[in-house]
């Protein structure tokens, strides 16, 4: 059985320059920001749903960047990761998302994210 990814949900980095960035994605690029309680990054949310994240060093745990891939069940996917020798997290959650990291082969950390019913 494999995970089944309905898309991408989420994008961020974490850099030491994080007013800068949060200014240029705002100003420049012209993102509109969207809080979301529990989430220690600036977030924006792009036209088609997803969204990017700005987070300052060690934010986003051991990583510079981050992937969420948006799944329907959550604790499934995390099932079938485990079955398949990955190592996982335990799930968190945001106000609007539940969510987990992962290690995948090429040695980076990843997400599987699940919206949140309300």
């Amino acid at each position: 059985m494999s995970v089944r990814v309905l898309g991408l949900v989420f994008a961020g980095t974490a850099t030491a320059a994080r007013r800068e960035m949060v200014e240029f994605l705002r100003d420049t690029l012209g993102l509109t920001p969207a809080p979301d309680g529990g989430v220690e990054a600036d977030l924006f949310e792009l036209p088609d749903g997803s969204r990017f994240a700005v987070a300052s060093p060690g934010g986003m745990g051991d990583t510079r960047r981050s992937i969420g891939f948006f799944v329907a069940d959550l604790d499934a996917a995390v099932a079938t990761l485990r079955a398949a020798g990955v190592e996982v997290d335990e799930p968190a959650q945001s106000d609007r998302h539940r969510y987990v990291h992962f290690r995948a082969p090429d040695g980076e950390l990843y997400e599987l994210v699940e919206e949140r019913p309300g």
